[in-house]
């Protein structure tokens, strides 16, 4: 679209769509969640967007300048003259591309012209994998949506607003922390901004699958259950789920909410594990209604097809018996490592296939079987990776540190999250483990917040593990040395139990880990969900001094050392996950010299180079001297 018109939309559409700024409470989300999108036929959007900064909320508020401005197509203000405006990356947060953004928190309007073809009988979303914090589409000037949440995708209905040939699209993204959010003012990471996955279009028919739950039954495991979901379907519709490889077929229809039970019966299945992580092509297909025939003619018995869909699913099962976590039956221990949805090298957030190669890449070398996924939603890219390489998977929502469980407009927003979450991964094998929280202090509306959390997430996806990161206490032991007690009352809707400890790093010296003894007040799995020090990649302590100080490879290294010792004298440990991968971005790391804004947990640096730790946790690993399944 030329400047002058363009201009002159963009000025309709914020004068036909005011918004009171920086709302707290949740907006109506006027959005939906498309499963297996990665797998649809779309066009992407991604590429070079028009950017410009609006600090002050300008363009959404009511009474702000340009909302009474008369415009003139002459004389049109250049203050959203996005044909002027330099670009920014989508996918990508705007804080590593370029300098004055790097730690920029407040509202950022995107624009981008596009060419569409329409095509009779069929919708169109569009699709955005993940825009931090808040957003709110326009497209072509009409107000389409907006979103809370900055971790899970959303679709927006476009249908309406599209034209054929030009088209533009304006998103405003503000990553401006909220007391009411979730996650709240206080995050241990940084607050990358903007559109940080893909964004693109979606077709899909009239009545499509929106939605569908695959899986293996845990008591018959030559059964597939679960259910398809055909939005739109005003009647009863042929539901057909193929797995060709199995030579698996089952027929099935539409109930009035337009949802078809699947049971299909299978045989020779090769169950997904670390050790055989096999997915099955799956084909979803809606086939339509049966027409009215009249008596004693012949009919077809069905019409064209109505959406179809393919997915590559892993089979499996993961359950609990007693302090046991079972996969497929047989009790498993969970090699693992914590990582943030940081971008090796270039930095950012990570959204990339490189990206993603690059992190479970040196997963994989470090020998875990299990990956902590923290302490959002990763990309989906993650997810799909972890079900090819044989990665299990815990994968989190922000509910983190001090949100407000006392405030009722904050509940919804972990429940739309949470949902959002399940939603998008229920059908990936790696995924085991549904966190709801990390460290959150225990009071009375805190655990009545999560417990109802938790309930949610069972009720969402009965066949999978919730569990949630906990803080423990400490008390002197009279007999010398310390307790660390686990009796938080969350545990008691919980499957599995994180804990999170720094014992030899916030607390206690090198030592002691071997002067720690632990009690669990729960008959329940636990996995050490954080634990680890501090260290720049290349510090290394003077020649000699022995035991090192803090802040060297040396230090580090030995920590983990005393640490292995620990953790294997606690009868009910099942998994294992120190914190953390790689080194990442925060605004609470700020030691000059020593971290520089960056968490230095990692044992490897954010350019890539392991540190001592890396090596110490390796072996341990891949000797299974660190860990007992039962």
């Amino acid at each position: 679209m030329p400047a002058g018109p363009f201009l002159r939309a963009v000025v309709a559409t914020l004068l036909a769509f005011p918004l009171v700024a920086l709302p707290l409470a949740a907006p109506a989300q006027s959005t939906t969640l498309l499963v297996d999108v990665d797998h649809r036929a779309t066009t992407s959007l991604n590429g070079d967007w028009h950017a410009i900064i609006d600090q002050y909320s300008i363009g959404l508020r009511k009474n702000g300048f340009y909302m009474n401005t008369k415009f003139d197509p002459a004389n049109t203000p250049q203050d959203y003259n996005f044909a002027t405006a330099s670009t920014l990356k989508v996918p990508g947060d705007w804080n590593m591309q370029r300098p004055e953004l790097y730690y920029y928190e407040g509202l950022l309007w995107y624009q981008r012209d596009f060419e569409y073809h329409a095509q009779p009988n069929h919708r169109v979303f569009l699709h955005i994998g993940a825009a931090n914090y808040r957003s709110y589409v326009w497209v072509n000037t009409k107000k389409i949506c907006e979103h809370e949440g900055g971790f899970t995708p959303f679709d927006c209905d476009v249908t309406d607003a599209l034209k054929d040939g030009s088209n533009f699209a304006v998103i405003a993204v503000d990553n401006t922390r909220l007391a009411a959010g979730v996650p709240t003012l206080q995050t241990d990471w940084w607050n990358y901004g903007g559109l940080t996955r893909d964004v693109s279009l979606v077709e899909v028919p009239k009545q499509y699958i929106d939605d569908y739950d695959l899986h293996l039954s845990r008591t018959d495991h030559s059964l597939i259950e679960g259910s398809v979901h055909v939005e739109g379907a005003t009647q009863s519709r042929t539901i057909i789920v193929t797995i060709p490889e199995l030579r698996a077929r089952v027929e099935t229809k539409t109930d009035e909410q337009g949802r078809a039970a699947i049971s299909l019966p299978v045989k020779s299945l090769t169950l997904w594990s670390p050790e055989t992580p096999k997915l099955y092509h799956v084909e979803i297909t809606d086939a339509g209604t049966a027409p009215n025939c009249p008596p004693g003619q012949h009919c077809d018995t069905r019409q064209p097809l109505g959406d179809h869909l393919t997915d590559e699913i892993g089979f499996r099962t993961i359950e609990t018996r007693g302090t046991q976590i079972l996969l497929n039956g047989k009790p498993i221990f969970l090699r693992g490592i914590s990582l943030h949805a940081e971008a090796p090298i270039r930095g950012g957030r990570a959204y990339s296939e490189k990206d993603v190669d690059t992190l479970l890449g040196w997963t994989k070398e470090l020998g875990c079987n299990y990956v902590r996924l923290t302490h959002y939603p990763h990309d989906e890219r993650m997810t799909r990776a972890a079900d090819r390489l044989g990665l299990l998977v815990w994968s989190e929502v922000p509910d983190y540190w001090a949100i407000q469980f006392d405030n009722p407009v904050v509940l919804p927003k972990s429940k739309q999250q949470l949902t959002e979450m399940i939603r998008r991964d229920r059908n990936k094998a790696s995924v085991i483990l549904w966190s709801i929280a990390n460290e959150t202090t225990n009071t009375e509306v805190r655990t009545k917040y999560l417990t109802t959390l938790a309930d949610l997430a069972h009720q969402i996806d009965p066949t999978r593990l919730v569990t949630a990161a906990l803080l423990v206490r400490t008390e002197k032991n009279p007999a010398g040395g310390s307790f660390k007690i686990v009796d938080d009352p969350l545990g008691n809707a919980l499957d599995v139990l994180g804990t999170n400890e720094y014992i030899g790093w916030y607390e206690q010296g090198l030592t002691g880990p071997d002067n720690t003894t632990w009690q669990i007040h729960f008959q329940k799995p636990v996995i050490m969900s954080e634990w680890g020090a501090e260290t720049p990649a290349g510090r290394h302590a003077p020649p000699g001094v022995n035991p090192p100080p803090k802040w060297t490879e040396e230090y580090q290294a030995q920590l983990y050392q005393h640490q292995i010792v620990m953790l294997n004298k606690i009868p009910q440990l099942r998994g294992n996950s120190p914190w953390l991968l790689m080194d990442f971005r925060s605004p609470h790391r700020v030691n000059p010299g020593l971290q520089d804004n960056f968490n230095r947990k990692g044992l490897i640096s954010d350019k890539g180079v392991k540190k001592q730790a890396f090596y110490v946790l390796q072996k341990a690993y891949q000797t299974n001297s660190l860990g007992k399944a039962e």
